[in-house]
């Protein structure tokens, strides 16, 4: 099991399209990797009660949240066979069509990468305490509901 120090997970507003690019090309010298999986979270402009989402606000107890992303990312490096995996989560307020959550997993082989990433994204979704906040075109907001 990887035995490193937590990581830092959480990013202030959206994430940007060039993490990802760069977490790519950042792993194009390591050769023993045959596989990448990435998830991206994006933010939808559901409509709620005739109301439509404009953006969600994110707000952790950060301390405790970052416990469960490196419990997490040690139970996925026990379970499979993955070379590196990292998790970007937004806080504060991101816009429909802006990514909150960007999960990216690397192995010698695409089932291992692509079944620990769903596996990743399953556990954060469930066991996170990363609370978001529905903003409406009319400002008002409600507590977001995980589906």
């Amino acid at each position: 099991m990887d035995k490193k120090k937590p990581k830092k997970v959480f990013v202030q507003g959206a994430i940007p399209p060039e993490k990802i690019a760069n977490s790519v090309a950042n792993h194009q010298s390591k050769t023993k990797i045959g596989a990448h999986s990435i998830f991206l979270g994006q933010i939808r402009a559901d409509e709620v009660d005739g109301k439509t989402v404009t953006a969600i606000d994110y707000t952790a107890y950060e301390e405790m949240a970052e416990k469960v992303f490196h419990e997490i990312r040690e139970t996925a490096f026990a379970k499979f066979d993955i070379t590196c995996a990292h998790i970007y989560h937004s806080l504060g307020k991101v816009k429909v069509g802006e990514l909150c959550l960007f999960v990216f997993t690397s192995s010698a082989h695409r089932k291992i990468a692509i079944e620990a990433t769903n596996f990743f994204v399953e556990e954060i979704k469930a066991k996170v305490p990363v609370f978001g906040k529905e903003i409406f075109e009319d400002e008002t907001h409600q507590w977001k509901v995980n589906k």
